[in-house]
């Protein structure tokens, strides 16, 4: 009888189905997209961006909310089943620390604690927040043992779709892509703590918003990606998929000028070649926080160097089950933005 009870409840819990595959064709619907899609393998609201302290000095920042679909079986009653599971990361780049700040929590939704909503952006774990107000700011906040931080992001800007109209290739097969879209230069306002001293800051940031269920072929080893405001108001998303044992399988990107037209960026169009290695006395990892990026525009080439504000901007988000990687507040001519490094520690996965 015993048997015959287990192998009920075991047909009980059917496989989940299988993931969506990214496609050609998406038409984005806001505010709809600002939201989760759950039967996605993962996805992602990433904010970075700059801002200025009352002293005046620079602070670079990052709050990023993960949602992963760990294809659990359905028909678990149990609340404690991990149908979907909550990541943040959030990271202060103080000037006056010289060092990266870092803080992360990871929990699986449920129980009123932690959860991504549908239809709009909503997503919260454990006191953190990140959502879309009614005005059409987003909010974020967030802290740590070392800071918090609490700010509101506007956009100035249409937002931009990546790829083709928001369907973003990531590698040889078709289905090795993401569905993004970008918020350039988003203005911040808000409060910084840190050393149990709160300080009003203004600032400029970037959004990007992702969601895949098949981001990076087996081969890959990890990407450098970044996100650049500039002062004329145009804006250049530029990434390369790295290969394992070397070289590159995939890149793209798009760059919006300061008149408000794109150009989207194919492999062949996008050159990261590092200027300035940074060894992590901590994971030993070498990472190139200098690189000159190159970009070929129907107009012609142009080039932005990109020099990170102070090289230790490492973030080990283990606790989290995230990996190690470096995530940077870079300047670059005329603009400032971010540059992301992943797989340089150990190779990505995702």
């Amino acid at each position: 009888m015993r048997k015959i009870v287990a192998a009920v409840a075991v047909a009980a819990l059917a496989a989940a189905p299988p993931y969506p595959t990214v496609r050609p064709g998406i038409h984005l619907i806001f505010p709809a997209d600002h939201g989760a899609h759950p039967a996605f393998r993962t996805e992602w609201w990433y904010v970075t961006g700059w801002l200025k302290g009352a002293d005046g000095r620079d602070i670079g920042f990052q709050v990023t909310f993960f949602r992963v679909n760990p294809h659990a079986p359905t028909g678990n009653p149990s609340r404690f089943a991990p149908g979907q599971v909550i990541f943040a990361h959030a990271a202060l780049s103080d000037t006056a620390a010289g060092r990266i700040l870092h803080a992360e929590r990871a929990a699986r939704a449920g129980f009123g604690l932690a959860g991504a909503a549908t239809g709009d952006a909503d997503v919260r774990l454990n006191g953190w927040t990140f959502r879309r107000l009614s005005d059409g700011r987003f909010a974020s906040r967030v802290g740590g043992r070392e800071f918090s931080l609490d700010l509101s992001f506007r956009p100035t800007q249409p937002l931009l779709p990546q790829g083709e109209n928001g369907y973003s290739r990531k590698g040889p097969k078709p289905e090795q892509a993401s569905y993004y879209y970008s918020i350039p230069h988003l203005a911040v306002t808000g409060s910084v703590v840190r050393g149990g001293r709160s300080e009003r800051v203004t600032g400029e940031a970037w959004l990007d918003r992702e969601w895949s269920s098949d981001y990076l072929a087996s081969d890959a080893a990890g990407w450098d990606w970044t996100g650049l405001n500039f002062d004329d108001g145009s804006a250049l998303m530029a990434f390369r998929i790295r290969r394992k044992g070397g070289g590159v399988l995939w890149a793209g990107g798009t760059f919006r000028r300061p008149d408000g037209t794109t150009a989207r960026l194919l492999p062949g169009d996008v050159s990261f070649a590092p200027t300035a290695i940074w060894r992590s006395a901590r994971t030993g990892a070498r990472y190139p926080v200098a690189q000159m990026l190159t970009i070929r525009l129907p107009e012609g080439i142009r080039r932005f160097p990109l020099r990170p504000m102070f090289p230790d901007q490492e973030v080990d988000a283990r606790a989290a089950g995230q990996p190690v990687y470096w995530e940077g507040a870079v300047r670059t001519a005329k603009g400032r933005g971010y540059l992301e490094l992943t797989g340089y520690a150990a190779d990505l996965r995702m």
